[in-house]
């Protein structure tokens, strides 16, 4: 971003937080591991999560292209975002040095870095993820936060890093935490981080860019928007390759929808899909079309009932199938 560009916030709070793999409808619009491990819980007297871990087999798909998991929409609308006048200027003039440099330092800063000597379980989980959907892993930070959230940055000139809030991993399972980095890093292998990182500047600070924001917000945010929800669809398909059974991503889109950890074994994958279906009958209507319409234009995530029927729709498909037969998978995470 240029120095003229006035943010309001990088301080991603709640509230005011990049794109990510989840999303409150009540917000603002926001822009939002190879050697396999086996995690095993040690009983503590706290309820903080406690594992040990252990060697096994690595795996790869070194043919794994971007278009074999890319959702239609996906690519209908990053081709309609291109095609706009206009909108590479505008890009250039929004991820100036000092924003991106904002962003990197404001996440560097206040989190901790995950590697082989920090955190090593989570650091493996990446690392196997990355290998299989055949992408280099890029950096792994755990920040503090009661937030259960997890976002992806691409800074031009910077490896690019994925953020893992606190609460998100007391949140979910092991495999369901791959699940999230492998959904992260589906943005990675598409492409979306730089349109990511753009979008997320665009909607926090747009507006104080005079002669800009009115444009932007009439003829740009609809669009990004539409494109956004696209994009999570793709990413939805990269953590089902990882994860190679959708209860388990559908466990996550429905633990964010409405999971706590307390009640966590509780909660019912089947019951959540059953829930979808209805909202899709409900939805179907002429007056449900317009209401579902209006309900999900102005959001950067589709709803979680409807990325739950996406993906387990996709599961059923020889599309899918065929993926998994490229992949040698050999299961190393336990669900825990």
């Amino acid at each position: 971003m240029a120095a003229a560009i006035s943010l309001p916030s990088l301080n991603f709070s709640e509230k005011l937080s990049p794109i990510s793999f989840c999303f409150n409808a009540t917000d603002k619009p926001l822009i939002s591991f190879s050697g396999g491990v086996k995690l095993q819980p040690l009983k503590s007297k706290r309820k903080s999560k406690k594992f040990v871990c252990r060697a096994a087999s690595s795996v790869s798909t070194r043919d794994l292209d971007a278009d074999d998991i890319r959702h239609p929409l996906d690519r209908q609308n990053t081709l309609i975002l291109r095609a706009i006048p206009g909108l590479n200027e505008i890009g250039k003039a929004l991820l100036g040095t000092v924003a991106e440099q904002v962003m990197l330092l404001e996440n560097i800063g206040t989190s901790v870095l995950v590697s082989e000597k920090q955190l090593p379980e989570l650091h493996q989980l990446m690392v196997e993820a990355a290998s299989i959907l055949n992408i280099e892993p890029p950096d792994l930070y755990l920040r503090q936060s009661p937030a259960p959230n997890a976002y992806t940055l691409a800074i031009r000139g910077k490896k690019p890093f994925v953020v893992v809030h606190t609460s998100l991993v007391e949140l979910l399972s092991r495999k369901e935490l791959q699940a999230v980095l492998a959904h992260e890093l589906g943005h990675l292998k598409c492409d979306h981080g730089v349109w990511l990182t753009f979008a997320n500047i665009l909607t926090l600070g747009a507006y104080s860019v005079p002669g800009l924001g009115s444009l932007i917000a009439e003829r740009l945010q609809e669009q990004l928007f539409r494109w956004l929800r696209a994009a999570e669809l793709t990413c939805d398909r990269a953590a089902l390759l990882v994860a190679r059974d959708p209860k388990v991503v559908i466990s996550v889109l429905m633990k964010l929808a409405g999971g706590c950890p307390s009640m966590a074994d509780q909660l019912n994958v089947d019951a959540f899909l059953e829930q979808a279906r209805s909202y899709e009958k409900a939805s179907s209507s002429p007056v449900g079309w317009y209401i579902r319409n209006a309900q999900t234009r102005q959001l950067s995530h589709p709803l979680p009932v409807l990325r739950a029927r996406e993906i387990d729709e996709w599961s059923r498909s020889l599309e899918y199938r065929s993926l998994l037969k490229r992949v040698k998978w050999v299961n190393s995470v336990q669900n825990v």
